[in-house]
């Protein structure tokens, strides 16, 4: 995939939205981490601490794969939406940075 994202589609400063993932729903696909022009997603092995809070879906995907999306800076998300778009699980939203 390309990570050509048209600059209109991206808010100039960032760091107003930040990607989200639901661990319950991510299945390590790496599309988030093949379109981000941030480069903001890493796949890495789910923490405990993550892992203790995931239900019955999760732990069932995470017995498979025990990678999920995790940030590496979520104050230079630029909102573009590529991780959204690009995730077949559904895992990923944009939310207000806190």
């Amino acid at each position: 995939m390309s990570k050509s994202i048209p600059k209109n589609n991206c808010d100039e400063t960032g760091g107003k939205l930040m990607p989200v993932v639901n661990f319950n729903n991510c299945g390590a696909k790496e599309d988030c981490v093949a379109v981000c022009p941030y480069d903001l997603f890493e796949m890495r092995p789910i923490t405990v601490a993550d892992k203790v809070k995931l239900n019955l879906k999760g732990k069932i995907k995470t017995f498979f794969d025990k990678r999920k999306a995790y940030l590496t800076d979520s104050s230079r998300c630029h909102a573009c939406g590529a991780c959204v778009q690009a995730c077949p699980e559904g895992a990923i939203k944009l939310m207000k940075a806190v």
